[in-house]
């Protein structure tokens, strides 16, 4: 799941990846080759206006990949609508399905959300197997867009293979490693070892610093890198039982008690300021959550910054999203075509430049924009690399309807762990009673 952009999301401004290779208008153009569409109102010599409904950040302006799709096919112009937030657009996504007007004529929907559009609202979307190349992704993520009855409703953009994003300047004012390899190895039993580098840098550490931003953001981590996490294989709710929920939330509650997370929800104001001030250590850092850091710390800590692979061996992923194209659509032939063109290896790989999103589409892996790419802003970390291998052992997760309401529920249980200092005991009672209310 993925506080991805779910409560906030990507960052507003792009991370820079620095590569070696090809361009990217390169690469746009390589990826169009044999794949001109034929228009249905262009036929008529019309122009079309396709519209992309989304949130957060997705990469596509950051990469000019409209204008370039606009100057392959001059008939045509797209136009984005983005909604900052996304747990204020998928509300409204919900009704416009439910009542059959007002919707974009390709729609973007998050991975915690996802579960729940294929079991509800599947023949509400065109099929995309036979448009897309199914196979180019990863197993998984594929796997999660598909109907039971086979049909692919969305094609994925991005996904959120772990790291461990560290201020190295912070450990070594504290004692602790700081090349990225040393940190690996201090953290490579799991996020146990995680808390007890913890512990070493609580004792030496800067004035007015923390070793987390929120063990919130630790928890989700944690379940993240499981195979089973809310639901079972059944469809049954089994959050309360889930052995990576009791590991995640006794990791959580133990961060809180020994005063080693400055308790800040990701994405808001105080966090933030928190990254802007420099007060934060680590944070756990899915592949999109490097734009973030580097968007809100400033050119303050460019170069203090830097990426060590995930505690643990266990490979995770923390969000990710799909595009997808509604039946109601006026241009349902033109829109699968641009998701087609959008989701292609060298598209996936020119938003990975721009923006630091990590493509799902697994054939991106070794175009030289992906495979070179390395990001300044975090001591020049080989994040092509680090998230590559990352995406090629992660387990692939049973997915449930209300993931995200579930993720939340227990994560604002947390927070209040962390700021208001509510015993662990009665934190999972109130989230466990909220969620039986919710879930029916």
């Amino acid at each position: 799941m993925r506080i991805t952009r779910t409560g906030g999301g990507r960052g507003r401004r792009a991370a820079i990846v620095a590569t070696t290779a090809l361009t990217a208008s390169a690469l746009l153009l390589t990826g169009c080759s044999g794949e001109e569409s034929e228009p249905g109102d262009a036929e008529a010599g019309g122009n079309i206006t396709l519209t992309v409904a989304d949130y957060g950040q997705f990469g596509y302006k950051e990469a000019n990949l409209f204008a370039k799709y606009h100057e392959l096919h001059p008939n045509i112009t797209v136009k984005e609508e983005t909604t900052a937030n996304e747990q204020d657009y998928y509300p409204k996504l919900l009704q416009q399905l439910n009542t059959g007007s007002g919707l974009a004529d390709v729609v973007g929907i998050e991975v915690a959300r996802i579960k729940e559009v294929v079991d509800t609202q599947a023949d509400k979307f065109t099929d995309l197997s036979k448009t897309i190349n199914v196979g180019d992704w990863v197993s998984w993520k594929a796997k999660q867009a598909t109907a039971k009855d086979g049909t692919v409703i969305g094609a994925g953009t991005d996904i959120g293979p772990m790291s461990l994003c560290y201020r190295k300047d912070l450990f070594e004012k504290a004692g602790l490693p700081t090349e990225r390899e040393a940190v690996a190895k201090a953290v490579a039993g799991g996020w146990e070892d995680y808390l007890k580098l913890g512990e070493q840098y609580q004792k030496k550490a800067p004035s007015g610093t923390y070793f987390m931003d929120s063990a919130s953001a630790m928890y989700n981590a944690v379940v993240s890198s499981s195979s089973q996490q809310y639901y079972n294989a059944e469809g049954e709710a089994v959050y309360k039982d889930s052995p990576s929920v009791k590991q995640g939330w006794n990791l959580a509650a133990q961060a809180a008690e020994k005063k080693l997370t400055q308790g800040l929800p990701q994405f808001t104001d105080a966090w933030t300021a928190a990254l802007r001030k420099g007060s934060v250590a680590t944070v756990a850092c899915p592949a999109w959550m490097a734009a973030q850091i580097s968007t809100n710390s400033g050119d303050a800590y460019k170069g203090k910054w830097d990426i060590s692979r995930a505690p643990g061996s266990t490979a995770a992923n923390w969000g990710g999203s799909f595009l997808t194209v509604p039946k109601s659509g006026k241009h349902v032939k033109e829109a699968q075509e641009l998701v087609k063109w959008l989701t292609a290896p060298e598209q996936q790989a020119a938003v990975f430049k721009a923006a630091g999103i990590f493509p799902s589409n697994q054939k991106a892996y070794d175009l030289p924009d992906v495979k070179n790419g390395k990001l300044p802003y975090f001591s020049d970390a080989p994040i092509g690399q680090i998230f590559a291998e990352e995406a090629k052992s992660i387990p692939e997760a049973v997915l449930g309807p209300k993931d995200g309401v579930i993720k939340d529920t227990i994560s604002n249980q947390i927070n209040n762990m962390e700021k208001r200092g509510t015993d662990p005991d009665d934190a999972w009672e109130a989230a466990t009673e909220t969620l039986d209310k919710a879930l029916g």
